[in-house]
């Protein structure tokens, strides 16, 4: 019987430990630029987890609950008052949440400003959730002289554009016809959303200006300017010829990852999306023909956010024009970082500076 000796490279021989990042987790490059409160909700909740955009939408809309993580929004404090009502849409109504404050007796008959927000979503996801509590918010603070509108607009793919922004078009004027119940004033009106509601918000206020409907204030909140010059007419990210340098900065970022702005401009568009017209500036509100006379703007864009430099882009254009603007680049935020004011030292500055420019509008 021969005697075998023991191969000790075989003897030495360990299993690797393989390492992969977790899925839609935050490149290490960028977690240094961070909020770090940010980081740790981000990897403790949503590290690892699918992006809406990457569920089938049927599968998404049978149940969004089981697809859907929510936290860090401050729940925002008790008002006098919250109701809906139907806006007739053509093909159909859409739902108008409406948040009231109290009477003051000593307001008498003082009209009050109407805020008329449009959520984001990217024109896909969202609903009367996203904006509840800080619609709340804006109601409770500005102490009697403000109601709130909150815009159920239909959603793509299953309504693609123009729809939604025809929606919010239409439900800005049932607003209007509404003045005499909710006691608003028609010269003190303000729009505002966050992201895709940054961009019907930026082509509401251009609507307003062409039919000389005053319009006070566009709150516009890492809004969505420019859909052309950042994807192919199929709807994929253009890399090479994008203009914006966030936006191959941010190519793999949550929130918003390039892959995602791409899923909501093809659910969104279509594909192809529609052939060159007038109506482009409606898709890409930066592409407006003319900038003059619009309503002043308050602008805000994050830090680590592919729309940063698209929408201080627009910005700029609105200054050109001689618009008032206001930029508010928030240092390590997020693109979500208006819907983190719980958390986020940026959404706590955010709603302090809404609230600020709203009662500057009370007189």
């Amino acid at each position: 019987m021969s005697q075998s000796t023991s191969n000790p490279a075989l003897e030495a021989f360990r299993v690797p430990t393989i390492t992969q990042p977790l899925h839609n987790s935050i490149p290490p490059e960028l977690v240094p630029r961070f909020d770090p409160v940010y980081v740790a909700y981000y990897n403790a909740f949503s590290a690892g987890r699918l992006h809406t955009h990457e569920v089938p939408i049927e599968e998404f809309r049978k149940n969004p609950a089981r697809y859907t993580i929510a936290y860090g929004r401050s729940a925002g404090p008790d008002i006098f008052r919250i109701t809906e009502q139907k806006c007739p849409v053509n093909g159909g109504e859409i739902t108008i949440r409406i948040f009231e404050p109290a009477p003051r007796p000593d307001q008498g008959q003082k009209k009050r400003i109407a805020y008329i927000n449009f959520h984001g979503g990217g024109w896909v996801f969202g609903g009367l959730a996203y904006d509840h509590s800080f619609c709340k918010r804006l109601v409770h603070e500005l102490d009697g002289g403000l109601v709130a509108f909150d815009v159920d607009y239909r959603l793509a793919p299953e309504h693609k554009f123009p729809i939604p922004v025809e929606d919010c078009w239409t439900a800005f004027n049932w607003v209007r016809s509404k003045a005499t119940e909710f006691h608003l004033d028609l010269d003190r009106f303000v729009v505002g959303g966050v992201s895709a509601g940054g961009h019907i918000s930026a082509v509401i206020s251009h609507l307003c200006r062409n039919a000389n409907i005053p319009l006070r204030l566009q709150l516009l909140t890492v809004p969505a300017t420019d859909l052309h010059s950042t994807f192919t007419p199929h709807g994929e990210f253009d890399r090479e010829n994008c203009p914006y340098e966030s936006y191959r900065e941010m190519e793999f970022t949550p929130a918003l990852p390039t892959a995602r702005m791409a899923y909501f401009h093809r659910a969104f568009l279509g594909v192809p999306r529609p052939a060159q017209s007038d109506e482009d500036w409606k898709i890409s509100p930066i592409r407006a023909p003319n900038f003059q006379g619009l309503a002043p703007a308050l602008v805000f864009t994050a830090e680590l956010d592919p729309l940063r430099d698209e929408g201080e882009a627009y910005a700029a254009k609105l200054r050109a024009a001689g618009v008032s603007v206001e930029v508010n680049r928030m240092a390590g935020a997020p693109h979500i970082f208006a819907g983190l004011d719980e958390i986020l030292v940026a959404g706590q500055q955010y709603n302090k500076k809404v609230v600020a420019s709203l009662r500057e509008l009370q007189g």
